[in-house]
């Protein structure tokens, strides 16, 4: 028997095999052993977890906008981290709008990490952006560690992140090729969405129908052959039009490097139960119909999905337009970092999936995506980042008791199914009171 720091004893553990019992010893912030549960691992520290629980890794969220600094009064890095936390995430990713400056040059990266610096409650890494004229930029991006770039075909809804035209998609993919970067792809088509009805107004389905489903299926047609012609890699953001879902898979099977997440309202929603008015749903591309849910569900069983993160977007309450809830003027973006888990746990026990489900799509699905590979699993060698997750305990969401900065989300009030009951990061139990998170880079701490 070997000494270890701290013992894991779970009668529920899921690794890479799926759930069983077992024993995980850790050892200087690394995962050094994982057996069963009657090899009685000694440690000086020992968690013994009782039958109602289970050990999950640590999710990885590789899609927030932190929005600091230049937005910081919509979120920031210490309550979007500190509620990531509380939601059994470990690592997330921070997308390069919407701060000021955006994240479309190393000056502006370096400006975003020093605002990150000493306030981080898990570990935060960082997109690079892919704009009009900064092609020349993503390689000196890409070398300053950076895990990729973000683009949108479409206006972003900030006029300092400008959309890249669909004609110059493969001129950045080609860049990215030659280093082996990643494009990950607001995927919505500008004219499809100029020709749908207008969105002002508080009727949802008004709303829904000035973002048709052919918007989403344009444009990630497009992404597709762009990716087949250079052979970049390319990833499709936040899919909501299961329409999606055949080509995508095709495309896959041909050998073209296509991967895709959902995000956890498109799996809990449906358009048909959004009440008019309630912009706290607004989002973009759109929340959908039921029967468009479960086609997503059926994706994300599959593996045409590959995995599920939050695009937890918050704002200020007075930019979602509660007070007169038009859809046309509210800030279009859902505040769910915290939830993610719980939310997305709901509905797929309803649909007979089991915790070995979560941790591959919000785990080691996302870490895989960006090469975190000390990230999002259970095994020997990973940093020993773990989620203590309650399945069957319920609670009903309290707005004014999330961590994130504004207590605005659609998810008040509603009834959820899974409870966070602690998060490790590199073997030390997150408790909100001391930020201990790594600014990461790609490959590398």
């Amino acid at each position: 028997m070997t000494g270890y720091d701290t013992v894991f004893r779970a009668r529920r553990l899921v690794t890479a095999a799926g759930e069983e019992s077992g024993c995980v010893g850790i050892t200087d912030g690394r995962i050094a052993a994982v057996e069963p549960l009657d090899a009685r691992l000694e440690g000086r520290r020992l968690v013994e977890l009782g039958d109602d629980l289970v050990l999950l890794p640590g999710l990885v969220d590789t899609h927030v906008h932190v929005d600091e600094p230049g937005r910081t009064e919509w979120e920031g890095f210490a309550t979007a981290t500190r509620a990531a936390a509380a939601g059994g995430v470990t690592a997330m990713v921070d997308m390069p709008l919407n701060s000021i400056p955006p994240t479309v040059d190393v000056a502006a990266l370096e400006v975003k990490r020093k605002s990150a610096q000493g306030q981080c409650f898990v570990d935060v890494g960082f997109w690079g952006g892919a704009v009009p004229g900064n092609l020349g930029e993503l390689r000196a991006l890409h070398d300053a560690g950076v895990f990729g770039f973000k683009c949108f075909l479409l206006h972003s809804g900030v006029d300092e992140f400008p959309p890249l035209h669909p004609a110059n998609l493969d001129a950045y993919l080609a860049t990215l090729r030659a280093f082996d970067g990643l494009m990950i792809v607001h995927a919505e088509d500008s004219r499809a969405i100029d020709r749908a009805p207008d969105p002002h107004g508080g009727r949802y389905l008004d709303f829904l129908a000035s973002r048709p489903r052919t918007a989403e299926n344009l444009a990630i047609a497009h992404v597709i052959e762009a990716a087949r012609a250079t052979g970049a890699r390319a990833h499709i953001l936040h899919l909501s039009s299961s329409d999606a879902l055949p080509m995508l898979a095709s495309a896959r099977r041909e050998g073209v490097r296509i991967t895709a997440e959902t995000c956890p309202h498109y799996l809990a929603f449906s358009a048909e139960e959004i009440p008019d008015g309630a912009t706290q749903f607004k989002c973009c591309p759109p929340v959908r119909e039921a029967s468009n849910r479960e086609l997503l569900w059926q994706g994300l069983a599959d593996g045409t999905i590959d995995c599920v993160v939050s695009d937890h977007s918050p704002c200020t309450p007075e930019l979602k337009r509660l007070d007169v809830g038009d859809f046309g003027l509210a800030w279009g973006g859902i505040a769910s970092l915290q939830l993610s888990l719980p939310a997305v746990w709901t509905e797929a026990r309803r649909r007979g999936h089991g915790p070995a489900d979560l941790a591959r799509w919000m785990a080691e699905g996302p870490a895989r995506l960006v090469g975190m590979e000390r990230k999002g699993r259970i095994a020997p060698g990973a940093d020993a980042d773990l989620c203590v997750f309650a399945p069957d305990e319920t609670f009903v969401v309290d707005p004014g008791r999330l961590h994130h900065k504004h207590p605005i989300t659609p998810y008040g009030g509603r009834a959820l199914t899974g409870v966070v009951r602690g998060t490790w990061l590199r073997g030390e139990e997150l408790t909100g009171d001391e930020p201990r998170g790594r600014l990461l880079t790609r490959g590398g701490a």
